[in-house]
């Protein structure tokens, strides 16, 4: 990964009893199925686990938490740091009382909507469209067919990247359209979705057509990464995309999705530097037939593989939204939370 790679072997990394492997490849592990190397990459055993080594590790390391991803471009020249990934010890789901589920951070949107299912719980069945994890969700305000994170989170636990373990209300996320202001670093290691009574057939039928509606409308089977712009206001991405004639249109082994055109495609041989120069390519002709600059909505992550200068850090460089404040700026008085 170049000259830019942090040298963690002058500061060891602090031991674990999870998993903490070096030079781990990301591809296999996001839906893209291209981009390059972690640096380090831990699954903690539990919370306890995470937050002793995020307390111990050197304060100058970037820390980067991973779902499912289905949200994220990782970068060629792969990212530097630990890059963190939960796993099944961080995807329980228990019921907390009729109405309410606690839900880990690993946990995915089709076993959260599930649970709530069973337990005659309705509001929860648009999670059964977002292909991520509840980490991903409380981070992005996650949302699909109507709702958002922010309509059904009750509050989350959360370890800063400090290794300090918190508690934040949902008011404290400072919630926006797929924007929160938890920090950076951080890790989201459970949170309570509240819903509604409901009937466990009329919750599965939702569920249903919610699951039809995806599978006719989005290229559900291929390597893809979700929606990849967000919906300006007052305007639908897709259409701009398709008014801007970027139906079909191919870079490299990258193509944006002829059945939804929110949708870029790894055709088989696509490197991260192909999907995310698409992207740009679409943006810069959506800009010049509508006049409206496209947001990125899919997180970009990671080092160029031609330039080990351009470390960009462990979130989206766009330039177009905020990924939230560190852990140790002069702003944490703004995550008012419960100190565990």
């Amino acid at each position: 990964m170049g000259d830019t790679r942090l040298t963690l072997a002058a500061s060891p990394l602090p031991s674990v009893r999870g998993s903490l492997k070096a030079d781990a490849p990301l591809a296999p592990l996001v839906w893209f199925k291209a981009g390059g190397f972690a640096q380090w990459l831990f699954e903690p055993k539990d919370v306890e686990d995470l937050s002793d080594f995020l307390r111990d590790l050197d304060p100058a390391v970037p820390v980067m938490a991973l779902g499912l991803g289905s949200n994220l471009i990782v970068r060629d020249g792969g990212v530097s740091g630990v890059v963190v990934r939960l796993g099944k010890a961080f995807a329980k789901v228990e019921q907390v009382d009729a109405t309410a589920l606690r839900c880990g951070g690993g946990a995915s949107g089709i076993l959260v909507s599930s649970t709530a299912r069973d337990a005659g719980i309705a509001g929860l069945e648009f999670l059964r469209s977002i292909p991520g994890t509840v980490g991903g969700f409380v981070r992005m305000n996650g949302g699909a067919y109507g709702r958002e994170t922010r309509d059904i989170l009750v509050e989350c636990a959360v370890v800063l990247r400090s290794g300090e373990r918190v508690t934040l209300e949902a008011d404290a996320l400072g919630y926006s359209y797929r924007h929160s202001r938890l920090p950076e670093g951080a890790v989201v290691v459970s949170a309570v979705f509240r819903g509604v009574p409901g009937e466990p057939a009329l919750i599965q039928a939702e569920m249903d057509r919610i699951a039809a509606a995806r599978e006719e409308s989005q290229p559900l089977r291929s390597k893809t990464g979700g929606s990849t712009f967000k919906n300006p206001d007052g305007h639908k991405a897709w259409q701009l995309v398709d008014e801007a004639g970027c139906r079909g249109l191919a870079l490299g082994g990258a193509q944006v999705s002829e059945k939804h055109t929110n949708f870029l495609l790894n055709l088989g041989d696509a490197t991260s530097a192909d999907i995310e120069a698409l992207g740009e390519e679409v943006r810069r002709r959506v800009k010049e037939k509508s006049g409206v600059e496209l947001e990125w909505e899919i997180q970009r992550v990671g080092m160029f593989a031609d330039d080990g200068n351009r470390q960009v850090g462990m979130f989206a460089d766009d330039g177009n939204r905020q990924v939230g404040m560190f852990a140790d700026d002069g702003n944490r008085e703004n995550l008012v939370g419960k100190a565990k």
